[in-house]
Formats: C-alpha cells, structure tokens, sequence
C-alpha cells in the first residue's frame, strides 16, 4: 500500500496529523497506549477515539517531527491488538486541545 507522504517542509515547523487506524484496535488498550506514547514524545496535543467503523483516529498537533514520530509508531511500534493501516493527511494546526486526550 502507498502511504501518502507529508509535504516537505522543515520537521520543527508545526503541523497537525490525523491518522486512522484499522485493525484490532478497539477493546485492547489501545487508545491508552496511544496516548502513553504521544505523552513520551513529548509537546504534542490533541486526542484518540474509537470510531463507530472499528477504526481508531488519532489526532496530533506539533512540530512535523514529534507528528511523524508517533505515526511511525502507530504503522510499526509495539501496538496493543493488530494495525492492518494507518491512513493519515497532513494539515496546518488549528489549535483548542490542551494535552493530549482519550476521547
């Protein structure tokens, strides 16, 4: 599968990823682990949901570094369950989280 790449632009400027995620993710922590995950990365705001599809979304704004950081992780880390994709777009922050939330 193509995984559609973030524009180029420098890793310290600051970006907004939405990822969803397909897979065994509901009922096995993964939410939990997820924000566990964007907490240690450290400076990312916004939050993860189940979704009524099966999938989970994941929003995070920060630098496009700490963004791609946890991405990668949810594409390839220790993920609680079974990630079958990660679909993500890349855009501008828009602001209004304080942390990072389960929602």
């Amino acid at each position: 599968m193509d995984r559609p790449s973030p524009p180029p632009a420098e890793d310290s400027e600051a970006a907004r990823m939405t990822a969803w995620v397909r897979g065994r993710v509901q009922g096995v922590g993964f939410r939990w682990h997820t924000r566990a995950r964007a907490l240690a990365i450290g400076e990312l705001r916004g939050f993860v949901s189940n979704l009524g599809d099966g999938r989970v979304q994941v929003v995070a704004e920060g630098s496009r570094e700490r963004c791609a950081l946890l991405l990668e992780w949810l594409r390839e880390g220790d993920t609680p369950g079974r990630v079958e994709g990660v679909t993500e777009i890349w855009d501008t922050p828009r602001g209004g989280y304080e942390g990072f939330a389960i929602r």
